[in-house]
């Protein structure tokens, strides 16, 4: 596991686009597969997508798939998250997670050392 900062969220009309960052600190991404996660008001926290630590794989929820694209630049030690056709029910504090010889569904369930996040909020 590697310490990450989530930044970029905002407040965006529906329809609108969104990068979030997830950037690693004191050690390198590159052996690390990362995971989006994300958790809106009185909600549990749902998986978003995920990158393999190649770049090679990509696992995206259903509900943002085809507008969701999850990238990795290894040599900045950070991994994004690029929305697009934001909905209201996007609206949601973004978390990312790295995780090594696990899965993002065990991450889900058992990890409990989530950052600060990112605010995301799209009005309709």
């Amino acid at each position: 596991q590697v310490h990450m900062v989530e930044s970029g969220g905002g407040l965006v009309q529906a329809g609108g686009s969104l990068r979030l960052s997830c950037a690693a600190s004191g050690r390198s991404l590159s052996s690390y597969n990362v995971g989006w996660f994300r958790q809106a008001p009185g909600k549990e926290r749902e998986f978003v997508a995920a990158i393999d630590w190649t770049g090679g794989s990509r696992t995206y929820a259903d509900s943002v798939k085809g507008r969701f694209a999850i990238s990795r630049d290894n040599a900045k030690n950070t991994v994004y998250l690029q929305m697009g056709s934001l909905k209201p029910e996007d609206t949601a504090v973004y978390y990312c997670a790295s995780y090594s010889g696990t899965t993002w569904r065990d991450v889900l369930r058992n990890f409990d050392d989530w950052g600060q996040g990112t605010q995301v909020t799209v009005s309709s």
